[in-house]
């Protein structure tokens, strides 16, 4: 007797597909911030039914979180492939890469709390995992004198948050942003903050 087969790796794929249409739609529709994004309108836009969107994701809320959850991996895993000349360098580059995500997500988070309080796990999980995906980066830069030893990647963090927080465009953020990154140089003799 044979067994009957199964379609599920196909309709695993076919599902695992409409989920990442989804979200691809739903980012480029979050990047808009003076936009009104119903759940109807991503669901056009991804070209899905509305039980496919609900399916994926039952809420704004969820749909929210999975779209900040996907930056933080992306940011995560920049820490171990970004490059750099030195350990200063590849931190450097990382925080560039941390501020991007920050200018970008500013809406989608911003949003996100609308729905849940700071105190939800996905900030604080999230937080937590991008402080442990950097530290390494900051104590080697530390290590090789590159990076003040006395700032904690927490505080550096916070200052690229409050950065990005100004309105304005790259032109106007960016001169603030080095400004700030040349205040993680290591101070030398005699030199005051």
């Amino acid at each position: 007797m044979s067994r009957p087969t199964s379609r599920s790796p196909a309709k695993r794929a076919d599902a695992e597909r409409n989920r990442d249409k989804i979200l691809a739609a739903a980012r480029t529709a979050f990047a808009d911030p003076e936009a009104e994004i119903s759940m109807a309108e991503i669901s056009r836009r991804a070209g899905v039914g509305m039980a496919t969107l609900y399916r994926n994701f039952p809420g704004r809320r969820e749909l929210l979180e999975a779209l900040y959850t996907e930056e933080v991996n992306a940011i995560c895993e920049a820490a171990e492939t970004v490059g750099g000349e030195t350990p200063g360098a590849t931190l450097m580059a990382w925080l560039h890469r941390f501020f991007a995500f920050s200018t970008s997500k500013r809406h989608i988070a911003s949003e996100l709390l609308t729905h849940v309080d700071s105190s939800n796990p996905v900030f604080n999980e999230n937080r937590a995992r991008v402080l442990a995906a950097g530290r390494p980066l900051l104590f080697a830069a530390q290590d090789a004198h590159e990076v003040r030893d006395d700032l904690t990647l927490e505080q550096i963090l916070d200052m690229i948050i409050a950065i990005a927080r100004i309105h304005g465009d790259p032109g106007y953020l960016e001169p603030i942003l080095q400004i700030a990154f040349n205040g993680l140089r290591p101070l030398h003799e005699g030199e005051t903050t």
